[in-house]
This record gives C-alpha cells, structure tokens and sequence, in this order.
C-alpha cells in the first residue's frame, strides 16, 4: 500500500507544483479585479463538479463493486458491469453539462449572489460555458482510472492529471507574449479548459485495458441504479473541502477581492491535501476493499493504521509550515503583475486561517475509505452536508466581524465539524481498527511536527525580507529544506520510521512502475 502510496503521491505532488506555477500566471495576468473574481468564481464551480468525479472519488463506489463482481461472478461479468457504468456516466455526464449550461446565468446568480448587479455575473457565466465541455470528457476519463485503481495500477491514474495543468501553461504563455486584455484572457483560460479535459482523455483512451471494461453500453438497470445511489453520495462526500471552498466563495462574492484572496490561499493548502487525499481516495480505498472483501480483519487494521500515520505525517508539518510561512509564500508566488501587495497580505491572513482545516481534512480522507471499502457512503454524506452547514453558519456569522479571514474560519469549523461526525459514527458502527504500532507512532508524529513548527516559527524571525524574486525563493527553499530536515530526524529519533526502508521502497516503486 505504501509503495501504490508514493506513486500517486509523487504524481499528485508534481501536478500541484504545476498547479501552483499555473496559478501564478493566473494571479499575474488577471489580478483580483472582477475580471479575476468572476474567473476563479467559474473555475471553482467547474472543479468542484470535476473533483466530484476525480481525485478517487468515484473510486469509493466503484472498486469495491468491481472487485465483487469479479470474485464472485468472474472477470467477464465485472468487465460487462463496468462497460455499462463507462456507458452510461458519459451519457449522463454528457447531458447534465448540457442542462448546467443552459441554467449557468440561474446557478452562478445563486453561487456568487454579490455579483447581481454587477458586470461580474456575466463574465462568471460566460467563462463557466467555456469550462463545461471539460465535465462531459471527465466522466469516461475517471472511470477508467478508478478501473485501473483496482487493478492495482496507479501510475496512470498519478500523472494523467498533469495535462490539465500543462494545457492550461501553455496557453497563458501564449497569452502574455501576446499581451491580451485581461478580459480576453479569461476567456481563453476558459475554453482551454475544456481542451485539456480532452486531452486527458485522449491518453487513457489510448491506453485502454479492454479486459477490465466492456464495450461501454447505456443501461439503467437495477444493478446500475443501485450503484449509482452508492457513487452519488460518495462522489459528494469525497469533495467535501471543495464544496466547503465553494461555500466559502458564494459567501465572499459580496466583498471585493475576496473570492480571489480566498481561492488563492485555498489552493496552497490543496497542495498537501491533494497529496494525501488523492493517495488515500485511489489507494486505500482499494487496499480496505480487498481486505473487508476477504473478511482479513489484520489486513483492516493494517491498512487503516498505516493510512491514519501517513497522514498524520504529511499532514501536521504542512499545516503548521503554511501558518509559520504564509507570507513569504504568498508574495513568493502571486505578488507579480496585477496582484498587488495589499493582495498578498490579505491572502495570507487568510492562508493562516485556512491551513487549520488541512488536519481535518486529511484526517477526513483518511477515515473515509473504512466506509467506502464497507459500500457505505451515507454516513460520509450526511457528515459533509453537516460540515457544510456548519461552515456557512460559523463563516457568515465571522465573516461580518473578521471578513475573509473569518469566512476561512468557518471553512475550518466546517471541516472539523465533518472529522468529528465520522469519527463518532465509524467508533459506533464498525469501530476503527488501529494496531499497536499506529497507538505507538503517532503521538510521537504530533511531538516532532510540533517540534519542527516551534523552531521554525523562531527561525522565520531571524530571517532578513527581501524584494528580489530569487532571493526570496532561495531563503523560502532554504527554510523548507531546513524544516523538513529537522523533522525526518525527529521522527527518525523518535523512532517513528527508518530512512533505509523508505529508500527501498521507492526503488522497488520505481522498478515496479517501469516493469509495468
């Protein structure tokens, strides 16, 4: 599991890295102006609705289904059985982007209600056309991804995605050479979106396994339907930090700029949350599945606890590094062209805030595949739309006192509100089965994380400012590479891992994936 682990991650870590750079150029070309707000407000529409599909969310319903089929029925019945789910989520997904176009001026009024009135609500929908075609290429894309998942095969599922992002580059490249209004940039940012979405499914057409899929037929038959009502509800549950976002954004469409501050801090916090969430939702997911599957209780607890430590691990350090760095990060990657320094400080200020949901969410995504791999994805739904609520309550309610910052805070009450709901849940239901080592580790991993943010924290004051791009980039990266040197041998020290071992197993990831 650890080795199917690094090889999602290092695939997920260089498609944010790209993410960040095609954010970059996205702050640049566009600033936070209402050109920006109403962009970003689209973007984030879009990507809730694709990350409703992607990033292992309809890996929740479907792996477990398959692996049934095909256990108990035979290889044939499952790859008949995911011909017609292939099928039929891209008719469907075909005509609900249709649909969601057509009411795009309704959905978006109800979204961003502070851009009523305002020219902003126009350029929103117009560049949320733009992006929906991206919709109907993602339903096929992902279904073959999450049949790849249950193979066992993550290295296309790791580094399919870093199409999006490369179209996306290429193209505001083009654009800042050409030297467009930032109106027209948008719009090409927009339309460009759903060319990457095509591309992307290009590739995994291309390498298509045919025996795990049928040829794709539409069907809506009571297996069908049965599935699903399982996929909806964890498709929903699985975007759970994006629908918080996108509720966090519908609440700042009244203030100026905010959407923007909003979006930008949210997408450093994405960086270690889509490392280990994507992991988490395409492998672990998986790994319960067999397990639960063959009633292998030790094979349970082993994947659960090796899951909870891995996030726990990735997860602490990078909160507290993006509390202490907030703002030498901010204005290392967006403070250029159009995004001034009010913007960077406004962005993190909010980053500060924000980056206390990334253990919830984590955490989130660490508990939820022991649901999934059990086919229930109710008791994930219900404590999303309760972390939701919770969000719009706490953020409007800070919001009017704090602004975006408190609008952040809700997000975070919000996803702490969702932790809390399925750690209660899960110890009522099946309980969660964490073995000795787990009980031993991680304590020790909270001790050295908090250790590491304490010196950094006293570090970061020590630390000159300076205003050349490569200066600040060589400090910020000295910083970094100090913490997390400090923090390996903590947890080296502390007993938690051995370096060795985890150098051995990215070379057998690495010999397997090229044999593969």
């Amino acid at each position: 599991m650890i080795r199917s682990f690094l090889t999602v991650s290092m695939g997920t870590l260089a498609s944010r890295l790209l993410g960040f750079l095609r954010d970059a150029m996205i702050a640049g070309l566009l600033g936070t102006g209402p050109v920006a707000d109403a962009f970003l407000a689209a973007f984030q529409l879009v990507n809730v609705i694709r990350r409703l599909l992607t990033e292992g969310a309809l890996n929740a319903a479907l792996v477990p289904a398959w692996l049934k089929l095909r256990e108990t029925e035979g290889a044939d019945a499952a790859a008949r059985f995911a011909g017609r789910v292939l099928g039929t989520v891209s008719v469907a997904l075909a005509a609900v982007t249709l649909l969601i176009g057509v009411a795009m001026p309704l959905m978006m009024s109800a979204l961003a209600p502070g851009f009523l009135g305002h020219a902003t609500l126009q350029f929103a929908v117009d560049d949320a056309r733009l992006m929906l075609p991206y919709l109907a290429f993602a339903g096929p894309a992902t279904v073959m991804l999450a049949l790849a998942s249950a193979q066992g095969r993550f290295l296309l599922t790791a580094f399919s995605p870093l199409l999006f992002n490369i179209a996306l580059i290429a193209v505001m490249a083009a654009l800042i050479v050409a030297r467009h209004d930032a109106a027209t940039c948008a719009l090409v940012l927009a339309a460009t979106v759903g060319v990457a979405g095509l591309l992307q499914l290009g590739i995994l057409v291309l390498r298509r396994d045919g025996k795990a899929a049928a040829r794709p037929t539409v069907s809506f038959d009571a297996p069908m339907r049965g599935f699903l009502a399982r996929a909806l509800p964890a498709m929903v549950a699985s975007a759970g930090p994006q629908l918080l976002a996108l509720a966090g954004a519908v609440i700042a469409s009244a203030s100026p700029s905010a959407v923007s501050w909003l979006y930008f801090a949210n997408r450093l916090v994405e960086l270690p949350l889509g490392i280990v969430g994507v992991a988490m939702g395409t492998v672990q997911v998986a790994e319960l599945a067999r397990a639960v599957r063959g009633g292998e209780a030790r094979a349970v607890t082993e994947a659960e606890s090796r899951g909870l430590e891995l996030a726990a691990g990735l997860a602490l350090p990078a909160t507290l590094g993006l509390i202490v760095l907030s703002a030498p990060i901010v204005r290392l990657l967006f403070e250029h062209g159009a995004f001034t320094a009010a913007d960077s400080s406004a962005t993190a200020r909010v980053l500060m805030v924000l980056a206390l949901a990334l253990p919830a969410h984590v955490l989130v995504k660490a508990l939820s595949p022991a649901f999934f791999a059990r086919e229930d994805t109710t008791a994930p739904l219900l404590a999303t739309i309760k972390g939701i609520v919770v969000a719009i309550v706490t953020a409007l309610l800070l919001g009017h006192f704090f602004g975006a910052a408190g609008i952040a805070a809700g997000i975070a009450c919000g996803a702490w509100s969702n932790a809390a709901s399925l750690v209660r849940h899960g110890a009522a239901t099946f309980g969660f089965s964490i073995d000795a080592a787990a009980r031993r580790r991680l304590p020790r991993i909270v001790a050295a994380a908090l250790i590491m943010g304490g010196l950094l924290w006293l570090a970061e004051g020590f630390v000159p400012a300076f205003t050349h791009a490569l200066a600040q980039a060589a400090t910020l990266a000295g910083e970094i590479a100090a913490a997390l040197a400090v923090y390996g041998a903590l947890l080296t020290l502390f007993g938690v891992t051995s370096w060795p071992k985890a150098v051995q197993a990215i070379r057998q990831t690495r010999s397997r994936d090229l044999r593969a």
